[in-house]
Parts: structure tokens; sequence; C-alpha cells
């Protein structure tokens, strides 16, 4: 393998597009040796170079050291905490040496009304294969997007032979309200958002600047799993009612065994950059690290700005008391078995 980084400037990270999408482990063990990460259970060995992953999704059963974690960091890989399979995402870190261009453009986009259309209108040409969506208006694309999934349920339903009354659900309790059919909806589609979340935090992009939906935390995680539930979640949901299977970890495992065979993750990956990315630029590769001025657009950080005649001090009462530290006393240097998990 290619030499590994460590603590690297970001130009020397490989970019984005060169990194392997993402590595999923569970019931394993994640260490540091020297500056590979390393995956170890009871059913083998594996070393992985950290510079060459986008992101690492950490599942049920997984132990990882600090160590693994700031050569992670290091590497400008992210790290999320995950369920089976990816299918529920419960928190994520990013290390300093990433840039921040996806996220730049994704918030040129949302912010400005034409552009933010033209991604809105993409994402339902997928949706929508072979329709031109190009002069649709919002109410428009809502308006085939619920005859879509009306048109939908109605063909699974004779598919399967399972009853469809109409879709009824409560947001944040997948089980709260409907028949069991709608519960099944509601946890596949829960599970789904978990995955999206995962590969949206992992490539840098933010999670609450939708195209589609606003007001929420999520709300670009909810318009790129949209792009899959017809062909996912409803589905299966009519299949496993179908077969008596009405808890909500039926709908969690078949999800997550029908994500890995179709390798659903990496396409994700691809269809975030393609809605987010200027076609023919790469906005992957890392930048170094600059302040922003109204006049001179960038200047260089890590330079000290002030008029060298000038200082200033700060009392303890304008400091307030926002941050607090909690440290530990120092341990005697250990094995690399006895480090802290």
């Amino acid at each position: 393998m290619a030499d590994i980084w460590w603590k690297a400037d970001p130009h020397d990270l490989h970019r984005m597009v060169d990194r392997v999408s993402s590595v999923y482990v569970e019931r394993s063990h994640v260490d540091r040796d020297e500056n590979a990460v390393v995956i170890v259970n009871k059913k083998e060995t594996v070393r992985v170079p950290a510079a060459m992953i986008a992101v690492v999704l950490l599942g049920p059963g997984t132990r990882v050291t600090h160590g693994a974690i700031r050569l992670l960091a290091d590497s400008g890989t992210a790290v999320c905490w995950v369920g089976e399979q990816g299918v529920r995402m419960y928190a994520a870190g990013l290390g300093p040496s990433r840039g921040a261009g996806l996220l730049h453009r994704q918030a040129w986009l949302v912010t400005r009304p034409k552009e933010r259309l033209a991604v809105a209108r993409a994402m339902y040409g997928m949706r929508f294969p072979g329709e031109d969506v190009s002069t649709a208006t919002m109410q428009q694309l809502r308006g085939r997007e619920g005859t879509r999934f009306r048109r939908l349920y109605q063909e699974h339903s004779r598919r399967t032979g399972v009853p469809w009354n109409g879709r009824v659900y409560k947001a944040g309790d997948a089980f709260a309200a409907g028949d069991d059919l709608n519960r099944l909806l509601s946890a596949a589609n829960a599970a789904l958002y978990g995955i999206c979340h995962a590969v949206v935090v992992g490539l840098g992009a933010s999670p609450g600047l939708g195209f589609v939906h606003t007001g929420s935390a999520l709300s670009f995680v909810l318009d790129v799993a949209d792009l899959y539930k017809a062909e996912y979640t409803v589905p299966l949901a009519f299949e496993l009612m179908a077969k008596g299977l009405v808890e909500e970890c039926d709908a969690r495992t078949a999800l997550r065994d029908r994500i890995a065979e179709t390798k659903l993750l990496g396409r994700i990956v691809r269809d975030v950059k393609s809605l987010l990315g200027p076609e023919g630029v790469d906005i992957d590769t890392p930048e170094t690290s600059e302040l922003w001025d109204e006049s001179l657009g960038t200047v260089p950080a890590g330079v000290n700005w002030s008029d060298p005649t000038s200082s200033i001090s700060l009392t303890p009462a304008e400091m307030g008391d926002h941050h607090l530290a909690v440290i530990g006393p120092e341990l005697e240097a250990t094995t690399p078995k006895e480090q802290t998990r």
C-alpha cells in the first residue's frame, strides 16, 4: 500500500473520490498499529490504511481505542456510530483535516432559489425516470409525488394481497399510530434515514440544509432518503406484512440485509455527490485553513493579524463559564491491549 500520512496537511490527504467509500465494522476490536487501523475479531485481522477511507461505520459489538480514533481524525476520515449495517445513526465525529468544499457548495445552492429549485428538480427527476421535470414547479412536483406513491401502495397491495387503507404515522415514533403495515413502513423508513445520515455526515455535507424538506436538523437526510423509499422500504413493508412479520426488528433486519446485498451505501455516496457537485469540478480535495475577509475574500490562517503594538486580555468575568474540562489523573504507560477503550 502507499504511505499513510500521520497528522497530514490537508493537501497531502487523499481526495474523497480516491478513497474507499466506507468501512463497516461489527463485533470487532478496532485499534491502531503505527499508521494503520487494525480490525481484529475471532475470524480475522484486517489492516486498513486510514487515509484511504472516507467514513468508518462502527456497528454493534465494536470496541475502539483512543489511538484509532485519533489516527482516523488526523487522516480526515469520518467516524459514525451506527446500528446493524448502518441502518441507524447514533453519533458521528469528524477530524479537523478535511475541507469544507462540499458544505460550502451545499449552502450556496440551498440559499439561492434558482439553484435550489434545480437541485430539487434533479431529485424528483431521479424518482420519475423518463419524465421531464425541467419546468415543473415545486407544487406540481409534490402533486406528482403524491400520485406516484398512492399508485405504488396500491400496486404492492395487489402484488402481496395485503390490504392498504392509507398512510398513517406519527413523526418520531414509528409504532405510535396506524396499523401494522403503517408501523412497518415507519420503522423501515427510520432505518433508511440512519444510513443516509451516515453517508451525508461522512461526506462532510450538512444534514440540515435540505432542498425539498426544510426546518428540520435532518432536512437533507430526508431529501436523500426519499430517493430510495419506492425501491426499498415500501415493497419491503408489504412483503413483511404478507409473511406476518410485523415487529420493528423485522423491518430493520430485512432492510439491513437488502442494503448490504444491493450495495446501497455506495450508490447514496454517488447520488449525493452528483446532486451537490458542479459538473467537472472536484470539490472533495481538502483546502488549507483560511480566514474570511469582506474585501480580500480570504487570508491565511495561522497568522497573528493583531497590531504588534497592541495587546488584549480577558478577565474571568469576560470569559464567562462556558467551557468545562474534566481531566483525570495521568496513567502509567500501558501495553496496547491495556489502552482505554
